[in-house]
């Protein structure tokens, strides 16, 4: 059985013991479409995007605007029929995704609130990560939406992407991840997000379909490993490689444009009970 790095804090140390002794070790070569980025053990935040370009050989494109999570619609391989029906608003937020700013609610269930206050009270502040705010946000909160690319330096093409969001009110992080499409072992073209952690990541890989009313479906429902879904991945002590894939937890995201207005629903789920949902408004920027 492989070692946690001991060099860390203890707490980070007891979840990647955990994800080793429940999870699964794995091979670099076969689980290309599942590896991500990892993070250092010195908290998360801006200062990661400096290591990672600094680790990968790249250099951060400076301008802001006209960056999206995808370069191009077309890097989701979907079909002729569900691009004609994919609304093309939502279509431009995805490919311009650092010219609108995000309004956030947030609605907890009571049931998992101890658990929310849990993990931000032992991680989330500390390594300035997946700090999502522990009372329900009735009223919209102001969110930056930064995105911030590192190209090749030999080339100028695209090899990260990160999305930053912070509280425009305190600037604090609330989300630092990289997104990228990846193709499943059964030859489906998801989008997948990458959240640093200590010596890992947490990675959730969504599955695209297209609504009826032309709305953009994410959804980590899968089964196994392989699918769609939510995975920890950590290396041990001897840079060998883990991973946890968390089966009973789900991400459903539905990106939708009625009346020129882009809105938002993502609700997780454990053991299909609702633990938390967030609504978006999002709003281009006028210059």
């Amino acid at each position: 059985m492989g070692i946690a790095n001991t060099k860390q804090s203890i707490q980070d140390w007891i979840t990647q013991q955990w994800v080793i002794i429940f999870g699964k070790k794995i091979n670099k070569a076969r689980h290309k479409w599942l590896l991500g980025p990892f993070g250092g053990t010195n908290g998360i935040g801006l200062k990661f995007v400096k290591e990672l370009a600094e680790k990968e050989n790249l250099f951060i494109d400076n301008k802001k605007k006209d960056r999206g999570l995808i370069q191009s619609i077309d890097q989701l391989n979907l079909s002729n029929n569900e691009l004609n029906v994919l609304s093309q608003d939502v279509i431009d937020f995805y490919q311009n995704t650092s010219n609108y700013d995000l309004r956030l609610k947030v609605k907890w269930n009571p049931l998992f609130k101890g658990f929310g206050i849990l993990v931000r009270l032992i991680f989330s502040k500390r390594i300035e990560q997946l700090n999502v705010p522990i009372h329900n946000l009735k009223d919209s909160s102001g969110l930056t939406s930064e995105i911030i690319q590192l190209l090749d330096s030999k080339t100028n093409e695209v090899k990260r992407t990160v999305w930053l969001r912070t509280f425009k009110s305190t600037g604090q992080i609330v989300y630092s991840g990289i997104y990228e499409t990846c193709v499943i072992p059964s030859g489906k073209t998801c989008i997948k997000a990458i959240f640093p952690l200590p010596n890992g990541n947490a990675t959730v890989i969504l599955t695209p379909k297209i609504g009826k009313s032309g709305e953009l479906i994410l959804d980590s429902s899968g089964q196994k490993i392989g699918d769609s879904g939510f995975y920890f991945l950590l290396k041990d002590s001897k840079g060998q490689l883990w991973t946890k894939f968390i089966r009973s937890f789900k991400d459903n995201l539905v990106v939708r444009c009625v009346n020129d207005r882009i809105t938002a629903m993502q609700t997780l789920t454990l053991w299909n009970m609702r633990v938390l949902k967030f609504e978006y408004e999002i709003e281009k920027i006028t210059q």
